[in-house]
């Protein structure tokens, strides 16, 4: 679903973002919604601010996606090697 960029405007001037993490943000399917909502109150010390949350985030994703392309990877090498060996 599009949101319309008023939205996306609001939860970069709330959440302090820069046109960088609003990219990331929408790769990563997120709302504007959902972004100004996490944003921390004086009581949640334990939260992070929007931005370094969402980059964190974004970081893990990318970290988990590059995991599983390199078992992808040796799982296609391995099939590879044993039908060189069995010929």
């Amino acid at each position: 679903m599009a949101y319309p960029e008023q939205q996306w405007k609001e939860a970069k001037s709330r959440c302090k973002l820069n046109a960088d993490d609003i990219r990331i943000a929408k790769e990563m399917g997120l709302n504007p919604k959902s972004l100004i909502k996490n944003i921390p109150n004086k009581q949640q010390l334990w939260k992070l601010p929007v931005n370094e949350w969402l980059r964190e985030m974004y970081e893990e994703r990318q970290e988990k996606a590059h995991q599983k392309k390199l078992k992808k990877q040796a799982a296609l090498k391995h099939i590879k090697d044993n039908e060189e060996g069995v010929n």
